[in-house]
């Protein structure tokens, strides 16, 4: 059974267990309610929780876990000597994956049928030409091993989701009888259920923790086979970027780490002082009208997909800064110091753009924070308006302020698309922002873009910048919240 259509099943008993737990607990007390210890709905909630919650929980562990089992024991059926050379067996699973899928795939869509799938041979068989008709694309022959490895493949998962539904309805089903025998009257249905409740709460609010550390685990441990194989050293502090596939390799992230922060230096240059103002004739000036129209119109920038501010920077703003430093003589201002659409100052801008409305949004809530009282003194000192705007309450909200500028400059850190499109790939270190850089994260899709080994340095270099720039916003996170908080408690 597909997994969608077993959710379908499990969601209709959790439904049919509350109809009848209501039911048989309103029986049990002579069909008055006022003898029941809980409400009717706890008795039927105490079903339906009894019935779903543990047959998902398996489900879900268990679409974890298969997986990896499967592609165990899979990958322990292809010999090493099968393994073609300058390969390795990731990328030979990653075939084997692929035939699998386009094998079930023609199954589905009738061209082949399910005992034809199964006595497919590689030497007398077009699989090519079958699975490109369902729209598989395969890039070499299929080996034998290979095949015989997909054939392994999708027999353990038809087996494992046979296996997976059974136990699921089961559990199901069992949880259902226990709990619908447990309605009477003396139960404490709204105590378990309440229990239940707050369990699933805890669940789902631990939920972003533990996927916080297993990203840290993975990328951690990653980054320590890296530097087994690289010397870390030269990572932190040598001073050349030049990944070599087929040789020894310089992969120092420190020319990443100079473009990172000079293309988000240039962008807060932008976002900072257009935001704050933003944000002060907003909440000190604008009358409610403009403001009911302006802020909403401003925050639409958030909602911009960043691949469209690529796009912007690479057809609109690089094109216009090469007319204006970039043509010589027949340029605006007669300079040549841009060679190409793409620098430093083109994702800067354009990055800027990007990043007003954080700047705006947070600034305009922390400044419409600062009490009424302290604007009112000081108008009633005969302060004018613009001098209690710069003296009284620009002051008062400095530290939410920073805040917001150093949660921008994390956002602007982790920028991958505008930089991508608008600042170009080369890792140098250079003060001219009219000249093409990158930045940590460009580098990492770049390193893990491609059918590479990942074994290599090359390849785990990204983890090590991952972490890099992991352990950074973090750092830029961290201190934004101790500035906010710290601004919460003195204002409040």
């Amino acid at each position: 059974m597909p997994t969608f259509w077993l959710v379908v099943l499990l969601l209709a008993l959790s439904a049919l267990g509350f109809a009848m737990g209501r039911r048989r607990a309103l029986a049990s007390a002579g069909g008055n309610p006022r003898n029941l210890h809980s409400l009717p709905n706890y008795y039927g909630a105490n079903v339906a929780m009894s019935t779903a919650v543990p047959a998902l929980a398996i489900l879900a562990i268990w679409l974890l876990v298969q997986p990896i089992v499967i592609e165990n024991r899979v990958s322990a059926l292809i010999p090493e000597t099968s393994i073609p050379e300058n390969t390795s067996l990731s990328l030979v699973m990653s075939d084997v994956r692929r035939l699998a899928e386009g094998l079930d795939e023609a199954v589905n869509q009738s061209v082949l049928t399910q005992k034809q799938s199964f006595a497919l041979d590689s030497a007398t068989s077009d699989i090519r030409s079958d699975l490109g008709a369902v729209g598989v694309a395969l890039g070499s022959e299929v080996r034998p091993e290979v095949l015989e490895a997909a054939q392994s493949y999708r027999q353990l998962s038809s087996s494992g989701a046979t296996l997976m539904t059974v136990v699921a309805v089961l559990s199901a089903l069992v949880g259902f009888f226990l709990a619908y025998r447990n309605s009477d009257k003396e139960f404490r249905a709204r105590n378990v259920v309440e229990r239940g409740v707050m369990a699933l709460l805890v669940l789902a609010a631990s939920l972003a923790i533990l996927t916080t550390v297993g990203i840290v685990l993975s990328m951690f441990f990653e980054t320590m086979n890296f530097f087994g194989l690289h010397n870390w050293r030269d990572f932190f502090f040598g001073a050349t970027w030049a990944p070599n596939f087929r040789g020894d390799s310089e992969l120092s992230i420190l020319p990443l780490l100079w473009g990172t922060l000079y293309i988000s230096a240039i962008a807060l240059m932008v976002a900072v002082p257009v935001g704050l103002f933003a944000a002060i004739y907003l909440s000190e000036y604008a009358g409610s009208a403009v403001r009911a129209f302006a802020k909403p119109l401003l925050e639409i920038l958030a909602g911009i997909p960043t691949i469209v501010y690529g796009l912007f920077a690479l057809l609109t703003v690089g094109p216009l800064l090469l007319k204006l430093f970039g043509q010589g003589e027949n340029g605006v201002f007669g300079l040549t110091w841009m060679s190409g659409a793409t620098s430093v100052l083109t994702a800067g801008v354009v990055m800027g753009i990007m990043l007003i409305p954080f700047v705006s949004s947070l600034s305009d809530d922390i400044i419409n924070a600062v009490p009424q009282a302290l604007r009112d003194g000081s108008l009633g000192l005969g302060a004018t308006k613009s001098e209690t705007v710069r003296q009284v309450v620009l002051p008062a909200a400095l530290p939410g302020i920073v805040g917001a500028i150093l949660l921008a400059a994390s956002r602007a850190i982790g920028e991958t698309m505008i930089v991508v499109m608008g600042a170009g790939a080369i890792a140098k270190f250079s003060g001219n922002p009219f000249e093409s850089m990158t930045t940590i994260t460009t580098r990492i899709v770049s390193q893990l873009t491609g059918d590479t080994d990942f074994a290599s340095p090359e390849t785990l270099v990204a983890f090590a910048l991952g972490l890099s720039l992991f352990v950074l916003t973090l750092g830029l996170n961290v201190l934004a919240l101790y500035i906010v908080r710290k601004y919460r408690e003195q204002y409040d």
